[in-house]
């Protein structure tokens, strides 16, 4: 059995915007804006989520990583090139 979802209370200033959003992106219905934005901000969630496991990712190695490339440091290797 299918049953309706709840109606949901828009404010007017965001019924102008969605109508707006309606028109600008050939949407054909109320629900079609609200599902698109849905999934922008699905999608924005996840760059951020992503960003900030990144960001630990690199603290984690960071400072080992100098340490590493440390090792394979050679002073003089690249000056003979130009001669």
């Amino acid at each position: 059995m299918v049953t309706m979802g709840k109606p949901m209370m828009i404010q007017e200033d965001d019924e102008a915007k969605i109508e707006q959003l309606k028109k600008r992106t050939g949407a054909k219905t109320k629900i079609e804006v609200l599902r698109r934005a849905l999934v922008l901000l699905e999608k924005d969630v996840q760059r951020s989520e992503r960003i900030k496991r990144w960001q630990r990712a690199v603290k984690a190695v960071g400072s080992t990583g100098l340490e590493v490339s440390d090792d394979f440091k050679t002073s003089g290797r690249f000056a003979r090139l130009d001669k």
